[in-house]
């Protein structure tokens, strides 16, 4: 009895044994149908608390450049996305060389299908990606009417349509929405009635209504493109930190926070601060330095490599896994590719052909040349990586590397956070 008892024992032993194999790879199977594969670009939060963006099932490091390539004698006008000279085959060339892998464009440009072109000329041609933006009708005349929901319906309705004309690019990497909107708040630039807020006396209280009702509004935007685009991330454009506590409970829905930034040799305690006040991550959207001396009166590439090396460390030094810094930054989009000739008079066609050296504005933060007259020493002109030439190559402006642009990339090549290389 006892034999037989073990035998057929066995008998069912062995049915098991064929059955479970079955159906564990069933089980498997279903669970990998119903496992939603990853989006093309997202952001992971490492159980460290710091934040990776992922781009093609890999880690990437936002290596970027603000990119306008408007030639001599043009201003920001002119339509470069359908010039058929095709400048940014030439700049991709450059930039690939140099490391660059992404590109950031403020808003496309009228004809999609040219804009699509650059796009897929870009990622396909050198593996450069595109972050695509939207000034969210922030230069509209005469100003930005944040708190009329008219004005709020349109430019949603703009912004969907830009998502869906783009989405399916293979070469976007992420959408920002807006710049430094947020200057508006305090009447700085741009600013905009709303009845009930320019009722109110206390001009802090005003401004931080004013922030409220601007990034709820953002924060709508950013629902929609979820809902139309679960493949690439959504960042705020935000000037400095300004109103960000603000935005911590008026935007939760964002995926990261673009700030634009222009402190100098440093950025401060801004990795830290923003992680303390709204812990998302960030990506530096904006950041640079002029090439011009404005004191000196004389083109001074060192100045420019000396600042962007020092920022480009600080970068690298907050990155995830990164145990010295913050952790949430994703990299940094400098300004900008190439100088801009339009920019100190922009209603003289006259001066667009001429490389001016005057300064617009001024920055304390960045020291060499602030005994300039009036302070002022930053030169919109002069922040290429790469100067523009007058002599023609092929029907564009000859590009001509400045400096920085082979620092940053050595820097890129073998990055070194401790101290500057280039000493001034």
């Amino acid at each position: 009895m006892r034999s037989n008892t073990n035998k057929q024992g066995k008998n069912i032993g062995h049915k098991v044994a064929g059955v479970m194999p079955v159906a564990l790879c069933l089980c498997v199977l279903f669970l990998g149908c119903t496992q939603k594969p990853k989006p093309a670009v997202y952001i992971q939060k490492l159980k460290n608390g710091h934040y990776q963006l992922m781009a093609g099932r890999k880690p990437f490091i936002v290596k970027g450049v603000c990119y306008n390539p408007i030639p001599i004698g043009k201003n920001h006008e002119h339509d470069w996305w359908s010039d058929p000279n095709k400048p940014w085959l030439v700049d991709g060339k450059l930039m690939k060389e140099m490391g660059i892998n992404t590109i950031r464009v403020y808003q496309p440009g009228a004809n999609p299908e040219a804009v699509k072109k650059v796009i897929r000329d870009l990622y396909d041609l050198y593996g450069i990606r595109t972050i695509l933006g939207t000034w969210l009708g922030f230069w509209e005349y005469p100003c930005p009417f944040y708190a009329d929901k008219k004005f709020q319906e349109r430019v949603k309705k703009e912004v969907r349509e830009m998502v869906n004309l783009y989405k399916d690019e293979p070469g976007v990497l992420l959408w920002i929405l807006g710049n430094e909107n947020n200057y508006s708040f305090a009447g700085q630039i741009n600013a905009w009635p709303c009845e009930e807020i320019d009722k109110e006396p206390n001009l802090t209280k005003q401004k931080a209504m004013r922030a409220k009702v601007y990034y709820a509004f953002v924060n709508d935007i950013v629902k929609e493109i979820h809902k139309l685009d679960g493949q690439h991330p959504v960042a705020l454009g935000n000037g400095e930190l300004i109103a960000l506590d603000v935005a911590a409970s008026a935007c939760p829905d964002i995926d990261l926070v673009a700030c634009i930034i222009y402190r100098g040799k440093t950025f401060g305690n801004l990795f830290k601060s923003l992680k303390a006040t709204f812990d998302k991550p960030v990506l530096l959207s904006e950041f640079g330095a002029d090439a011009y001396d404005a004191y000196r009166k004389k083109e001074d590439q060192n100045m420019q490599a000396f600042f962007l090396e020092s920022q480009w460390r600080q970068i690298y030094n907050n990155l995830a896994n990164n145990k010295a810094g913050a952790g949430n930054c994703l990299g940094g989009v400098i300004f900008e590719w190439n100088d801009e000739w339009w920019k100190h008079n922009e209603s003289d066609p006259e001066s667009w052909k001429v490389h001016d050296t005057s300064s617009n504005w001024s920055n304390g933060s960045y020291y060499f040349d602030i005994q300039a007259p009036d302070n002022k020493n930053m030169n919109e002109e002069w922040f290429g990586l790469v100067a523009l030439s007058p002599q023609l190559e092929n029907g564009i402006n000859k590009r001509i590397p400045r400096k920085a642009y082979y620092l940053i990339r050595e820097f890129w090549k073998n990055p070194v956070i401790k101290k500057n290389r280039l000493r001034r």
